[in-house]
């Protein structure tokens, strides 16, 4: 996960200073010294860096925290706020026309991952917007850029405007709003061709295809794990083409998270959007005051609670509710809570969402093996439905077909059994004291396993 280590620094440092009833000037010097090379270990931009500390230690000094009740946490917001400020203050949303097509205009170098990107942004643009988006090949030069592009929108059941790779990628733009403003597409996606480093010609191109479409965005699509590059990158082309927005990809790789954290300062252009992995749903908008608050581990509710609404079925999960509550719950209804749950992402990425998650007993840096899961099912899917809903039932010679069925072990039926008993047992105890006198409290994520 991106700003891992940036991550547990900070809140190392902040775990030191947060229960201090009073705040030195050395306190704060002695924290912001720690925060310094924490970012710049995270690869931050010097410059940044440098005014990021200034105004921490200038409001960290000043009168708003000393005069504080407990000036430990008012230091921690101090922090929290400068951050939040850092990567853009609020959530910059996505321009759509007024008088449609949208025309967004998908640059950047080759190998940043504009061709997925494309996709991936039509598709959310599709499902949020209820828009009819237009995907456009104007990568003539990469052997494959168009084919890459068809498959992608076979793949999200989309169309793709192409012209080949002996026209000029200005005019396929052209005619490809023409097309666009013929056939009702809400939204036009060009994407356009990169090069392996920055250079006039790319530039002037760019510039050519920008003056003949008139895009309502330019998003420029960068590597998060380029770290400093990236920024130098977004300040090449914002200096030609004026950019609107940048689109951090591989944020859920093993990246130091520079990148995010230097991009706004730099260009002045707001993180629109990040890829969190390769699925074709794996992008999310970016939001400021919701990173800021994972990076020092308080945890991200609100995407939680996003992430459940939109993958959740919430009937489903009513049911699921219903059956904690009375105990009928069965080995069938958590291989159905399981498929719900891993529908809204990696499980190790959720648990990052919850607050103080990480601080919990066993929980620091919890690796969640999607293959263990896999098993999971697999032992479950191996049972017969008087197994799967009265687990008693289920002897050594049982056991040793589900295991045969499922490629696994006896142990691992065991463990699972013995699992299911324990969850089996929390949940009716979590239940009573959720319910009190026949009360139904309303679960406020929406989460089957909540």
């Amino acid at each position: 996960m991106a700003f891992e280590s940036l991550s547990e620094r900070l809140q190392e440092t902040i775990k030191r200073i947060r229960g201090k009833g009073k705040v030195s000037e050395a306190d704060v010097k002695e924290m912001t010294r720690e925060v310094r090379l924490a970012l710049l270990e995270a690869d931050v931009n010097f410059k940044v860096v440098k005014e990021f500390i200034n105004k921490i230690k200038e409001r960290a000094i000043g009168q708003e925290v000393m005069k504080s009740l407990t000036p430990g946490q008012q230091v921690i917001k101090v922090v929290q706020d400068e951050l939040t400020a850092l990567m853009g203050g609020e959530q910059s949303k996505l321009n759509l026309a007024s008088k449609p097509p949208t025309v967004i205009m998908m640059v950047g170098l080759q190998g940043a991952g504009k061709t997925t990107s494309s996709g991936k942004l039509a598709n959310y643009v599709r499902k949020q917007f209820n828009k009819k988006p237009l995907l456009v090949a104007a990568d003539i030069y990469r052997p494959a850029a168009i084919k890459q592009l068809e498959t992608l929108g076979k793949q999200l059941s989309m169309p793709v405007f192409s012209m080949g790779d002996q026209v000029s990628p200005v005019t396929i733009a052209a005619k490809a709003v023409e097309k666009a403003k013929e056939e009702h597409h809400d939204v036009v996606f060009i994407d356009t061709a990169g090069r392996l480093h920055v250079d006039d010609d790319l530039m002037g191109e760019l510039e050519e295809i920008k003056a003949a479409v008139n895009p309502d965005e330019i998003f420029l699509v960068v590597d998060a794990m380029t770290g400093q590059d990236a920024v130098n990158v977004a300040e090449s082309f914002n200096e030609r083409l004026d950019l609107t927005g940048v689109i951090l990809t591989k944020m859920d790789g093993d990246t130091r998270g520079g990148a995010a954290l230097s991009v706004k300062s730099v260009t002045g252009k707001p993180i629109k959007f990040v890829g969190m992995g390769e699925k074709l749903d794996a992008l999310e908008p970016f939001h400021p005051d919701r990173m800021a608050s994972r990076i020092l581990g308080m945890g991200d509710v609100l995407s939680l609670i996003e992430k459940a609404q939109q993958d959740v079925d919430e009937t489903k999960a009513r049911e699921m509710q219903e059956k904690m509550r009375n105990a009928s719950f069965t080995l069938d209804d958590f291989l159905e809570q399981l498929a719900q749950v891993r529908k809204m992402g990696p499980l190790d990425e959720l648990l990052g969402m919850i607050p103080g998650m990480n601080k919990m007993k066993g929980m620091k840096n919890l690796q969640v093996d999607e293959k263990q899961i896999s098993h999971v099912e697999a032992i479950i899917r191996s049972m017969t439905p008087a197994e799967k809903t009265n687990p008693e039932i289920i002897n050594p010679s049982r056991k040793k077909r589900i295991a045969n069925g499922s490629g696994t072990s006896v142990q691992d039926i065991n463990r699972l059994l013995n699992q299911f008993k324990d969850m089996k047992k929390m949940m009716k105890q979590m239940m009573g004291g959720m319910g009190g006198k026949g009360k139904k409290k309303k679960n406020p994520f929406g989460l089957p396993f909540m």
